[in-house]
């Protein structure tokens, strides 16, 4: 291997924290990797790698080496992107995720107008509600809702998002409105699992409050939640984006506003930085624009 390769090597087993996931990920078997690597170190005369059966660790001289490694690799990439197009011109695969309902209502129709401006970019999206790795997932943009772990990910905020109690207004009409917390002990209860994954609703206001909800149906997806509470069947719990057509058409209504917790970001993340290729920062600067005029992610 050349140098640079050897550097690319370093950095995948790096990012990886694996000798074998890095050598699946560039086709390279498991010694060929290892001795790579081992190679590189005796060059530098010192230990990059702290191993042992179960774990791969940088050491502090592998940290130092690997933001080296990083800049020098980019700056690479950019000639070539420069060369190709590819950084100068939206151009090839775009893969991106968010979470299912949030893609549904809010990214799929954005896509369409993006990919109305920009014919040579193919999107492929995917909708996990769960929290997926854009390395080992191969993707190179996520919708992210709720405060981001310093994971190192480049983020853009565009908006916001609450946790709702509501419920049809017939449902209040026939049972009463709660005015507090509380009050749901006495009510029927949809509870939203996908949102709330125990029965232990947290209240903020003047006194923060934990209310023990008795469910009187469970779901594991939002948009049945949904239905059972505009059809009458209780007081459920989801966030704000969810739910802020049905809101607006009247067909929910909210409750508790003044105990609502606190509300949660939502961001355009990504992993390339200043270096990302023009199809990644044409999308951030689109789709953040969408999403901070979307009433529903009031910030």
């Amino acid at each position: 291997m050349d140098k640079l390769e050897t550097m690319h090597v370093f950095a995948e087993v790096a990012e990886r924290e694996s000798f074998v996931e890095a050598s699946k990920k560039l086709g390279l078997s498991a010694p060929a990797v290892t001795r790579s690597v081992a190679r590189l170190e005796q060059t530098l005369g010192t230990r990059l790698f702290n191993r042992t059966t179960r774990h791969v660790r940088l050491t502090e001289a592998g940290r130092h080496y690997l933001c080296d490694v990083k800049g020098i690799l980019e700056s690479i990439e950019h000639a070539e992107a420069a060369v190709t197009g590819s950084f100068a011109k939206p151009i090839g695969e775009l893969s991106i995720t968010a979470p299912i309902l949030f893609g549904q209502k809010y990214i799929i129709p954005l896509l369409t107008d993006y990919l109305e401006l920009y014919p040579e970019v193919t999107v492929n999206a995917v909708f996990y509600d769960r929290i997926v790795n854009l390395v080992e997932d191969n993707l190179d943009v996520a919708i992210r809702l709720g405060h981001l772990q310093d994971s190192g990910l480049y983020a853009t905020r565009v908006g916001s998002i609450r946790r709702v109690v509501c419920a049809s207004p017939h449902y209040f009409a026939k049972h009463g409105l709660p005015t507090k917390p509380s009050d749901l002990t006495e009510h029927k209860i949809i509870h939203p699992t996908a949102v709330e994954a125990t029965n232990q609703w947290k209240f903020s206001g003047e006194k923060p409050e934990t209310v023990k909800i008795n469910a009187h149906l469970r779901c594991n997806h939002n948009c049945a939640a949904i239905q059972a509470a505009i059809g009458g069947a209780g007081i459920t719990r989801l966030l704000s984006y969810q739910v802020g057509k049905d809101v607006e058409t009247g067909a929910l209504q909210i409750a508790l506003e003044d105990y609502e917790p606190t509300p949660l970001p939502v961001h355009i993340v990504h992993m390339e930085g200043r270096g990302a290729s023009a199809k990644v920062r044409s999308f951030i600067d689109f789709a953040a624009k969408r999403l901070r005029e979307n009433p529903f992610l009031g910030d």
